[in-house]
């Protein structure tokens, strides 16, 4: 766990510096925001954010719920555009962020752009140390089309490991075909493996991804023994259930690493170790989501963003996620007062100014993103960092599928996870998204004539 907190602190120090100014152009069309905005009862310019979970919060599978059109009417102007920043998180990783996109387009009859969704997978873009390496990749959908976008380049899928070493996959015995050739010896070694989402023939995915772990990346030659620490294991959406048009909630891509780790334990022996867990609730990934919203409200005229009302209907993944970050949210307020405090004091004595020593996983200073802003008036991390959850999806009151709320315990969270019931805990419960969306303005008092 260590590992991957300093993993992900560090790559979050790059991130500023890649985005740039990401929400100026689509297609190599400038994008003109309109100058309209929310204000308060006092008159000012209101100064928060939405992230929006999707599947459970605006849509099951591909029903949208019914409140969530009245929602977004909210939140955009007579001409449709947003009137205030709004980011879409997902846990999703089985398409392009393009296509999502687009999706929600037709789903809510507004326009939402690339820029505005995060997959579960967005964030190993900043992973460069791996982009040039020979990557397996475990999922469903255009898996390869996603590792490029993100920036991979030497890319294997299970079904082309399976097609070249067919003797690898035998459960399902009418797919035992035989190789035309013998591929040993143009195979090259697997460097990286690299988990999507939850695939769709789960026994062929378990067994070729232990078959590279066990065998350093050459699944076709039997290992004189078991290499381990093994090969870099990269890991996008830890949930374990999801909700999609059925009543009960489905298996998540949380439930296929389980199975993946507790059979690579049974079998090796030894516990299965990530290299990097990214989609809620990474702390990495409100980071990412975070700086975008800073990018949209700067784009939208906006100061930056003080608040963030995260909106979800998960509380082991969106609510514990942005309960966590708030938590990091808290810790640099009070490393930056500190700092004035001692700044202040130095100032006085004459005394050379040093900043407050931090560990890597609570810095206070992240220079790329500082070095991004136009001036000094503005913050690039928002201040806090509000959940709400939705009674649409995952979470009811009636059942013993989450642990808010229950007298029972549960843990459906990551095992590398700490298990901390107050962070499943949301500030705030509404019955639906437009529910929630009112739950904002009116704790905002803001002056909306969508406002019904």
């Amino acid at each position: 766990m260590a590992t991957i907190a300093s993993n992900s602190v560090r790559i979050s120090r790059t991130f500023s510096a890649r985005v740039g100014n990401i929400l100026n152009n689509r297609n190599g069309r400038l994008i003109h925001h309109t100058k309209r905005y929310l204000k308060t009862q006092d008159g000012k310019r209101v100064d928060f954010g939405f992230l929006f979970d999707i599947d459970g919060v605006i849509v099951r599978g591909k029903k949208l719920l019914p409140s969530a059109k009245d929602a977004f009417r909210m939140l955009i102007d007579e001409n449709g555009k947003f009137k205030v920043p709004v980011i879409f998180v997902t846990n999703a990783g089985n398409t392009l962020r393009q296509k999502k996109a687009k999706a929600l387009s037709d789903w809510l009859d507004i326009e939402v752009v690339a820029e505005q969704v995060v997959m579960s997978h967005s964030p190993l873009k900043m992973f460069k140390q791996f982009h040039d390496k020979h990557i397996l990749v475990s999922g469903q959908g255009p898996v390869v089309e996603i590792a490029k976008g993100l920036g991979f380049s030497q890319i294997t899928t299970m079904d082309t490991l399976r097609q070249c070493f067919p003797h690898l996959d035998m459960v399902d015995h009418n797919r035992r075909k035989p190789a035309p050739c013998a591929f040993e010896q143009f195979f090259p070694r697997i460097e990286a493996v690299i988990l999507f989402g939850e695939p769709v023939r789960w026994e062929t995915n378990l067994q070729l991804v232990i078959d590279t772990l066990l065998s350093d990346g050459k699944p076709y030659v039997a290992p004189k023994e078991i290499p381990y620490p093994h090969m870099p294991v990269l890991a996008c959406n830890m949930d374990l259930l999801w909700m999609a048009e059925a009543c009960m909630p489905r298996f998540g891509h949380g439930c296929f690493l389980h199975s993946l780790e507790s059979l690579y334990q049974k079998i090796s022996g030894r516990e299965l170790k990530y290299t990097a867990l990214v989609g809620k609730p990474s702390e990495l990934t409100y980071r990412h989501a975070d700086f975008l919203l800073y990018e949209q409200a700067r784009n939208m005229g906006m100061n930056g963003i003080k608040t963030i009302y995260c909106i979800g209907d998960n509380p082991e993944s969106d609510i514990y996620g942005a309960n966590l970050y708030d938590k990091y949210l808290q810790k640099r307020v009070i490393h930056t007062n500190v700092n004035v405090i001692k700044r202040t004091q130095q100032q006085t004595a004459g005394s050379q100014i040093i900043d407050v020593d931090e560990t890597d996983t609570d810095s206070d200073l992240d220079s790329e993103r500082t070095s991004a802003l136009k001036d000094n008036s503005a913050e690039v991390y928002a201040k806090s960092c509000q959940s709400i959850l939705v009674c649409t999806g995952v979470y009811c009151s009636s059942r013993d599928y989450v642990t808010y709320g229950r007298a029972r315990s549960s843990n459906h969270n990551h095992r590398d996870f700490v298990l901390d019931p107050v962070l499943t805990q949301p500030k705030f419960v509404t019955q639906n998204v437009h529910e929630a969306v009112k739950l904002v303005f009116q704790k905002e008092k803001v002056i909306s004539p969508f406002v019904s």
